[in-house]
């Protein structure tokens, strides 16, 4: 009897074989995360990685989500730090959320906070890249923080479905409160939306790669400022956690600006460093009332049931989850934000 794992493998096989690509062998990859599997693609002369879908995080149909994933790579790309996409395989019965072939990238987890300045750099590469006459299929709202104000309320929604205390409910809802209605320059530019450190790989000539694009758009660059330094990102991932000083945080702040030919106030910045917080806290609340249903067999969209994943990555999951959602870090966290805005 073939193993999951064995079908996976099988399965991948017969649809790069249907697509007519060539490759040596595959190696599949450590299951670390909750929206991918990966498949390494040895190949003669550039190495490349499958990267097939377990759920949408953008709650699309899985035809949709492929187009979008791809036009995240296909855009950032051109910053010159991202994989660059060299095709899709379509969605089919043998794969019912498609796959994506991307560049493999021979590197290191990035290290904080000595690999900072080179991931200031690499977010620079991405905001800096012109705004396209048409932004389809990636979001581009005409005003990105009502947008991501909107998006944070929809998730916080989650809070009395989650089983928390009065209390914690009672927090975050005091620092959803604290967002600003408006902000004094809140002009677009491609963002991540994903850029917690574990989604960088340092390569040999030292340069910072963002690997994982599914959520880019056209938003705010204080999003993916603070989805790097945040507390609740620096400590997420297993192999590459740190906590970072407040002089760190500003130390990196003041990199990507002096990068940039134009940088947000730092009430802009600040405000959005708390909405990505927010985001990240509503989440966590999401999660930890989704995990446990059944898996969505019909691959409509979001699905984060723990049958998609590794144990020991719900685990991990599961760990942080109540971590961020205790009174103790919540405070933590909004110590910072009182004391950066006047830092930067």
């Amino acid at each position: 009897m073939p193993t999951p794992l064995e079908v996976r493998l099988q399965t991948l096989e017969n649809s790069l074989q249907q697509a007519g690509i060539t490759y040596q062998s595959l190696s599949p990859m450590a299951d670390t995360g909750l929206a991918h599997d990966h498949v390494w693609m040895h190949r003669h002369g550039d190495d490349w990685v499958a990267r097939l879908p377990k759920q949408s995080q953008m709650d699309l149909a899985p035809a949709d989500n492929l187009a979008y994933e791809a036009a995240c790579y296909e855009r950032a790309s051109q910053g010159g730090h991202v994989p660059r996409l060299h095709g899709t395989l379509p969605v089919s019965d043998a794969l019912p959320r498609g796959g994506l072939l991307v560049d493999a990238i021979d590197g290191r987890l990035a290290q904080l906070p000595e690999d900072l300045p080179c991931i200031a750099d690499t977010l620079a590469s991405l905001h800096q890249l012109p705004l396209p006459a048409h932004p389809a299929p990636l979001l581009a709202p005409a005003d990105p923080w009502q947008a991501m104000c909107e998006e944070v309320s929809r998730q916080a929604e989650w809070l009395e479905k989650a089983d928390l205390s009065g209390a914690v409910i009672s927090r975050v809802r005091d620092e959803l409160n604290a967002l600003p209605v408006t902000l004094p320059d809140a002009e677009r530019c491609l963002i991540s939306f994903d850029t917690h450190p574990g989604n960088f790989l340092m390569t040999a000539e030292g340069r910072a790669i963002l690997v994982d694009l599914e959520k880019c758009r056209y938003g705010l660059p204080g999003i993916d400022l603070a989805h790097t330094s945040l507390y609740t990102s620096t400590t997420w991932d297993i192999n590459s956690q740190a906590v970072l000083t407040l002089d760190e945080v500003v130390a990196f702040y003041q990199r990507w600006q002096a990068r940039m030919a134009k940088s947000p106030s730092a009430e802009t910045l600040v405000a959005c460093r708390r909405a990505t917080w927010l985001w990240s806290l509503t989440w966590c609340a999401k999660w930890r009332a989704q995990h446990l249903h059944t898996q969505d067999t019909a691959h409509r969209g979001q699905d984060w049931s723990a049958e998609l994943t590794d144990a020991a990555v719900i685990e991990h999951v599961r760990d942080r989850v109540e971590h961020y959602l205790s009174l103790p870090i919540i405070e933590r966290v909004h110590s910072e934000l009182k004391h950066l805005q006047t830092a930067l």
